[in-house]
């Protein structure tokens, strides 16, 4: 069904029939990998230097061909997430990884959640005792056209110590950072949330930035793996907009109470992303 779905990690179908690309990035300058490239596209990784605490601000830059696409943390009915991992024992740990705002793509009869043109991930880093000389990680991402290529790379990026990042460093992990849907405020923000006593439908209530526009873009993401969009019972009156979110199937014996799911809200050219939380 159509905004509820379970997503394994590694589709089946993918596992038994393609089977990952796998290349290595080398440094390229003290802070940029080179590309690495596939059928479908390619990607590389920019790092600067940790800072007085240990922070490491960095991104995964990835630019699908032309009729290729890419996916968001939860893919849709189909499509494989990006993961980012670090090399064990590396020393740093990843402490977020953030997503651009996303559209709806349909191929056929399949909804999906991604990107049809170049994006960059913004990654924050923690190094965890003393400072390593490399960043180690591997990044794993889908990428589809007619077939679903993974695509596995693995960087290994000298950070850079005294060297000063370049101008254009700065600006794609600035320009990154700008491209992620900002936080709730006074006149975008989830106002109220309920769901249902049998857990099938999720009543919101927002207020959104424009009185006026097209329905907004809703995508509620639940347990990981699952991510429901469908919308029912729209209604816009000046800036404040309500709808029911389908939920059509959770995992078996799932207890919502305590649970904190992630809503994202993209209204015209601006996005808003925050949690729901079930008492």
């Amino acid at each position: 069904m159509i905004g509820t779905v379970a997503l394994p990690r590694l589709p089946t179908l993918l596992a038994e029939t393609l089977a990952a690309i796998l290349c290595i990035g080398t440094a390229a300058s003290a802070a940029t990998s080179d590309w690495v490239d596939n059928q479908g596209g390619r990607m590389r990784l920019v790092a600067l230097a940790p800072d007085a605490e240990g922070h490491i601000r960095a991104a995964l830059q990835i630019e699908p061909q032309p009729g290729w696409i890419t996916y968001w943390r939860e893919p849709g009915q189909s499509g494989i997430p990006p993961q980012v991992t670090l090399a064990p024992n590396s020393g740093i740990k990843l402490e977020k990884t953030g997503y651009p705002i996303p559209k709806r793509i349909t191929v056929g009869a399949i909804q999906e959640i991604g990107y049809d043109a170049p994006v960059t991930l913004p990654l924050d880093f923690t190094i965890e005792g003393k400072t390593p000389a490399k960043l180690e990680l591997t990044a794993f991402i889908g990428l589809c056209k007619e077939i679903c290529i993974p695509f596995q790379a693995e960087y290994s990026l000298a950070l850079p110590t005294s060297e000063q990042p370049t101008a254009h460093e700065l600006a794609l992990l600035d320009a990154a950072k700008a491209s992620l849907p900002q936080a709730p405020s006074s006149d975008f923000a989830l106002e109220s949330h309920s769901l249902s006593a049998d857990a099938k439908n999720l009543s919101l209530h927002l207020t959104l930035p424009e009185a006026t526009g097209e329905k907004p873009a809703i995508y509620v993401t639940g347990p990981t793996g699952y991510v429901f969009f469908q919308q029912a019972n729209a209604k816009r009156e000046g800036t404040a907009y309500s709808a029911d979110i389908a939920i059509a199937k959770l995992p078996k014996n799932y207890d919502i109470k305590g649970k904190t799911w992630g809503v994202l809200v993209v209204d015209g050219d601006r996005a808003m992303e925050t949690t729901l939380a079930f008492e």
